[in-house]
């Protein structure tokens, strides 16, 4: 990708369209928790279970939710690959770390499978992230999740997700390649 900064740009002006609307009730959500990075050069997240970077996995997020389903969210993730660990089946000879900043639409859709479920919901989200192991890369993303809520108000729940994320300059960018990132995380409204 010749230009991350345009395609950055692009999407924070469409998250700010989304927010123009006014006659929605809208809500801001916090979710801190942890996460694990496959990154094995395959396209199931669930083959080589052991291969899994699992070190200093902290991630957050801020979510914008519409009373629609629709929600925004902005996060940050970092992890770390140990030496002697695999990305994409190479043996890594020195340490790296993972750092990531996504930005997601989210469509909540719980409520119309399950409408009498109201500690449980759905979503699917889509959208691009800038993230960087060795060098740096953009990333289509695309994934899901569940979010149990803990209280009949809905301000504190438990959030697990999955996504998928697509290198754009996949065939140039090494180990800053294809993966899968799983989230749980606490869900806390502001």
């Amino acid at each position: 990708m010749k230009n991350p900064l345009l395609l950055l740009i692009i999407c924070l002006f469409s998250c700010s369209i989304f927010s123009q609307n006014s006659t929605d009730t809208k809500e801001w959500f916090l979710s801190i928790g942890l996460n694990a990075i496959n990154s094995q050069g395959t396209k199931s997240p669930f083959n080589g279970m052991d291969e899994w970077a699992i070190n200093a996995p902290v991630s957050a997020a801020v979510e914008l939710k519409w009373n629609t389903g629709l929600a925004v969210e902005q996060s940050v993730t970092l992890n770390s690959f140990a030496e002697g660990e695999k990305i994409d089946n190479i043996i890594l000879q020195e340490d790296y770390s993972y750092l990531s900043f996504d930005t997601h639409v989210k469509y909540y859709f719980g409520q119309h499978l399950f409408p009498n479920l109201d500690w449980l919901d759905v979503y699917a989200n889509s959208g691009v992230g800038f993230f960087k192991i060795d060098n740096t890369n953009v990333s289509f993303n695309l994934g899901g999740g569940l979010l149990f809520w803990l209280n009949r108000r809905q301000t504190f729940g438990i959030r697990t997700q999955i996504i998928g994320k697509l290198a754009l300059d996949n065939s140039d960018s090494g180990i800053d390649n294809n993966h899968f990132q799983t989230h749980i995380q606490a869900f806390i409204a502001l």
